[in-house]
């Protein structure tokens, strides 16, 4: 071997160990931009406590209180959520001068019916928004069937608008052209926050969508994503309240069979899933009826009145009516208006758990998202 032979050896033997070390750099770089992307330890205001939120759809007993230092539906924590929801929504706060922003929650009066229901599908403040830019104008009739791919991430709802030729952001429908697309994944419901995994699942199927229609996705980044996401999941725990009033037999157990004729001329309707509930007039309900007792079972001591107070609009007064159908069925059963642990309800008492109802209402209303109101029926269905 001459000393040209033992050159070559000595040259490709440098190359290919820069080759390994170029690559073993790659790959830590990568390694520590996957750990820097899926992190949850960068700081959160609203982590920093060590109290754990109240468990989603938990029946609470009739009161609640709204003090910091106490445990509760509507305590220090939630309105330290309520404080960061707003931060949030401030960020989202668009020129209404730029026709091609997506549209902020409607303030005026001449808002169009369409951009209200763009605004109720995409919500800048529950919603993380995931702006499309198209290649050209698209008809509803093509986008359409690709956008139902991608409708749920996780049980995280994924709604879409288009900005029209006409200038105004507005539901997708068969028949529209859109220049642009905004779509809107929820960042939180009543049981989750959206999590890192959902996300991913999210950015991927959107690409593929985006490619589908000759778009371009803009993805937000991800660390901020679940920051607002446990921020607003911090907000729905923390009023997730679901007020009960019980009506306690005074004599022997209701008949199953006998109930049914009161409860119909008290005014419940009963409901394909065998629920119990008072209809409000416009297609919803006040508040439900539950015997305590399986579909078997022939009799019941104890009838329970449950109000899901955030999905009831304060104007219907949810609280004040359930109390008035529970005195009224009082009168009908032969009954006493009871607590959790069959201590009376006293009218006093009753007083003073619907001033604490219009708290809880006011603090909804300072985020923004008032008790019945669309917000508040998404992130609480």
């Amino acid at each position: 071997m001459n000393d040209f032979q033992i050159s070559l050896i000595g040259i490709a033997g440098v190359f290919v160990a820069g080759v390994f070390t170029y690559n073993k750099i790659q790959e830590y770089k990568a390694k520590k931009s996957v750990e820097r992307a899926f992190s949850t330890d960068h700081d959160d205001v609203l982590m920093r406590t060590g109290d754990t939120p109240p468990a989603s759809g938990a029946r609470h007993e009739p009161s609640f209180s709204l003090d910091s230092a106490a445990p509760g539906v509507a305590g220090g924590e939630a309105s330290a959520a309520a404080a960061a929801l707003g931060a949030v929504a401030a960020e989202f706060e668009t020129d209404a001068a730029d026709p091609a922003a997506p549209p902020a929650a409607p303030r005026a009066n001449n808002v169009t019916p369409a951009a209200e229901q763009a605004t109720a599908l995409v919500d800048p403040l529950i919603d993380c928004l995931l702006p499309l830019a198209l290649e050209g104008a698209a008809r509803g009739d093509k986008l359409l069937p690709v956008l139902q791919t991608l409708r749920m991430v996780g049980n995280k709802p994924v709604h879409y608008i288009g900005l029209a030729v006409s200038g105004d952001w507005e539901p997708i429908v068969h028949g529209g052209v859109y220049t642009k697309l905004q779509g809107g994944v929820q960042l939180a419901s009543r049981s989750t926050a959206l999590n890192e995994l959902e996300y991913s699942e999210l950015v991927t199927r959107l690409r593929a969508m985006a490619d589908e229609i000759g778009a371009e996705p803009e993805i937000p980044d991800m660390i901020e994503v679940m920051a607002e996401a446990r921020n607003l999941h911090r907000f729905v725990a923390g009023h997730d309240a679901q007020l009960g009033v019980n009506l306690q037999t005074n004599g022997a157990p209701w008949a199953i069979s006998t109930l049914l004729g009161a409860l119909e001329k008290q005014g419940f309707d009963v409901r394909p899933d065998g629920r119990y509930v008072m209809p409000d007039g416009e297609g919803g309900h006040l508040f439900s009826l539950s015997t305590n007792v399986t579909l078997a079972e022939e009799t019941t001591p104890r009838l329970t009145l449950l109000l899901d107070v955030p999905c009831v609009a304060p104007a219907r007064d949810g609280f004040g009516a359930m109390v008035a159908c529970a005195k009224s069925l009082v009168g009908r059963l032969d009954a006493t208006i009871v607590d959790d642990y069959n201590q009376p309800l006293s009218d006093t008492a009753l007083s003073e758990i619907a001033g604490q109802v219009q708290d809880f209402y006011a603090e909804m209303n300072d985020a923004d998202i008032p008790a019945g109101s669309i917000r508040a029926l998404r992130l609480f269905s």
